[in-house]
């Protein structure tokens, strides 16, 4: 009786092992696509992205904001992308912030040039300042905290991050 189990179990797991090498449920779902955050600035944009597996937020780059559009779209041809969060500041009454009338543009243009690929927005309230704080945090000296492109990059992390655990549970 014994035996038989063992055998039952080892094929079993033969049987699973040879799932996740066919393109079956559990192989796709090993190899999903990522997920793109974007901490859209006047000037520079901030960008990070999830692995496959969508476990960890890292930091991409920062592009200049006019070069964000074509950075993204090509991004998207080179990479699997699921969809795409875009910080949407807002002022401590809740109200939107000044660059709000520019990221609601661009994130209609994206919406229009990847139908297939949701465009959401996430509360970017104080991730600058979580990002400075990270980097004092992280012993970096004061002219590399200053780097304004190190801090909009670590800002989109953050609101990433945030994004990935306000879902972890649904």
């Amino acid at each position: 009786m014994k035996n038989h189990r063992i055998k039952e179990n080892f094929s079993n797991f033969v049987g699973v092992c040879y799932l996740f090498h066919t393109n079956s449920y559990i192989g796709r779902a090993l190899t999903m696509g990522r997920i793109v955050a974007i901490d859209y600035g006047k000037k520079r944009t901030g960008i990070a992205v999830t692995d496959t597996l969508r476990i960890i937020a890292s930091g991409l780059t920062t592009v200049a904001t006019h070069e964000l559009l074509p950075f993204i779209l090509n991004y998207v041809k080179e990479e699997p992308v699921e969809r795409i969060i875009i910080g949407m500041p807002k002022q401590m009454n809740n109200q939107d912030s000044e660059n709000v009338k520019r990221i609601r543009p661009f994130a209609n243009t994206l919406k229009k040039q990847l139908p297939d690929i949701p465009v959401e927005f996430a509360d970017e309230r104080f991730t600058s300042v979580l990002a400075h704080r990270t980097l004092l945090e992280a012993g970096l000296k004061k002219k590399d905290r200053q780097n304004k492109a190190l801090v909009d990059e670590v800002s989109a992390t953050i609101i990433l991050q945030s994004y990935m655990e306000s879902r972890r549970y649904e």
